[in-house]
């Protein structure tokens, strides 16, 4: 029976287990809930699903997912070297439909008005105490630009990386849970029942 229990406490001394602290399982709590969303609720799953799963891995203690030969290190190699960043880009770029912005080339006000979230990040970051560095790699995330944001972050504050990296996919796949209400509190429910026809069809060409 001694033996058994030694082996029992060892097997858990050894384990993640043994190690985990608040911070980890307040985390792997994220990542469950990110995982509810992006299965149950289909909120951009491409995004969330894998942000979720990397969030629960790299949470668990000793499992060597950060030191040793895997996963990390060649996510780690691909930000260092400049390769993913362009490859999202080019990712992105090629699934976004252009069509309305070519019919109606006004509506690019529109994104530049989305550019103010940027400097109000900015601004509250430096408030919060954070250099200016730190800062506009957490600003850039009002930008809904993932790719931006992994890339400046790289550049100007690195150790900010997964932080901002899980902050800015989880904002943009959660846009769909975000605007409703607010939504509802800045229109009446006759201008949200205003039906948007389709603009005039886009050639290849165009």
């Amino acid at each position: 029976m001694d033996g058994f229990m030694r082996a029992l406490a060892s097997v858990w001394t050894d384990s993640g287990f043994a190690s985990l602290t608040w911070e980890n399982i307040v985390m792997i709590l994220v990542g469950l809930v990110l995982l509810y969303l992006a299965i149950a609720k289909e909120y951009e799953p491409l995004l969330l699903l894998p942000i979720a799963f990397g969030d629960i891995m790299a949470n668990f203690p000793n499992t060597g997912f950060e030191t040793d030969m895997g996963v990390m290190m060649a996510i780690g190699f691909g930000i260092k070297y400049e390769i993913f960043p362009p490859l999202i880009f080019m990712g992105v770029g090629a699934m976004t439909d252009f069509g309305p912005l070519i019919a109606n080339p006004k509506m690019v006000f529109l994104g530049a008005a989305a550019q103010v979230g940027v400097f109000v990040a900015l601004a509250g970051a430096m408030l919060l105490g954070f250099n200016v560095q730190e800062a506009a790699s957490i600003g850039i995330i009002g930008g809904a630009d993932g790719p931006t944001a992994i890339y400046l972050t790289t550049k100007l504050a690195p150790h900010l990386l997964g932080a901002i990296a899980v902050a800015a996919y989880s904002y943009m796949s959660l846009v769909p849970l975000i605007q409703p209400p607010i939504m509802k509190l800045c229109t009446t429910k006759e201008q949200r029942q205003i039906r948007m026809v389709n603009l005039r069809p886009v050639t290849h060409f165009e």
